[in-house]
């Protein structure tokens, strides 16, 4: 089964963009190499490049895992943590 091409509207893509950004300055903060961050992530340079650059189409997975090899992977854990919203309609839903 082939996967779909997500779309992402332009002015969310604006955070794909700075997260990718932002792990390729922490990579380059800890004097990793592209080469060393793909290996130790299990995937390949493109895929560690197209991270860098805030691509929708590479894996979560993908994600988590150069994550882990820069130690932040316990950043995923602030993902949708303050679901202030949910909270405010779920309140609104109370009697």
């Amino acid at each position: 089964m082939k996967s779909k091409k997500q779309h992402i509207f332009p002015q969310h893509q604006t955070i794909l963009d700075q997260l990718g950004e932002n792990i390729k300055l922490a990579r380059k903060r800890r004097k990793l190499t592209t080469i060393q961050v793909a290996e130790r992530a299990n995937i390949n340079r493109t895929t560690l490049y197209n991270i860098e650059r805030g691509k929708p189409s590479v894996s979560l997975g993908a994600y988590f895992n150069v994550l882990r090899v820069l130690n932040l992977h316990k950043d995923f854990l602030k993902l949708a943590a303050d679901d202030e919203l949910g909270r405010k309609l779920q309140d609104l839903g109370l009697k």
